[in-house]
């Protein structure tokens, strides 16, 4: 049964399992539908169902998906769901060797190209949203001058905050009111600079 707590990732292999771009993309695919098959993820993802397959048993093998119940009455299909409530990765357990530091690297910036992506998807397709959804839609950027302390309690507040809505939507959706849902992402990005 899948953990209601988030997975901390802090081995190398398994990170480097998670890093593979398709693998990542079925892993968003799956967290959204919470439960799907090879077959409805290869639909989502335009891949051979057989890639798919291979790469969701990758993902099994590493503990980041698992087997969910029998959906159907098709008992051959085999049904996968994400083993815990999300996945994190935190830079410090991955700082002491090079290796691991290039690759929490690669993931990161792996990561944030298909974030940039999804939103460059909405953008071009942005016109054919109504008008209620788009205007509901934002991207900001705040500039702040902060200590790593305050930096870090403001990440936490934030993620509180997106987590309690996940809840407060998977709630609703669970006790049938589905009407007018969507899919949202949310993209938080916190982060020193200089200019």
């Amino acid at each position: 049964m899948a953990s209601k707590e988030s997975r901390r990732v802090s081995d190398l292999e398994t990170l480097k399992a998670f890093g593979h771009p398709l693998r990542m993309r079925l892993y968003r695919a799956l967290y959204i539908a919470r439960k799907a098959t090879a077959s409805q993820l290869a639909d989502q993802v335009d891949e051979a169902v057989s890639l798919v397959s291979y790469h969701l048993r990758r993902l099994a093998d590493h503990g980041l998906i698992e087997e969910a119940e029998q959906q159907g009455a098709d008992g051959r299909e085999r049904w996968w769901q994400p083993a815990s409530k999300g996945l994190n990765f935190h830079e410090e357990d991955f700082t002491d060797a090079p290796e691991k530091a290039a690759t929490h690297a690669a993931v990161g910036r792996l990561s944030f190209d298909q974030h940039v992506e999804l939103y460059r998807r909405y953008l071009d397709s942005a016109p054919t949203w109504p008008l209620q959804w788009r205007s509901a839609a934002s991207s900001s950027e705040y500039l702040a001058r902060l200590t790593a302390e305050e930096l870090a309690a403001l990440s936490r507040e934030m993620h509180e905050v997106v987590d309690r809505y996940e809840e407060l939507g998977r709630a609703r959706e669970e006790a049938g009111d589905t009407e007018g849902r969507e899919n949202v992402a949310v993209h938080l990005y916190t982060f020193p600079f200089r200019p």
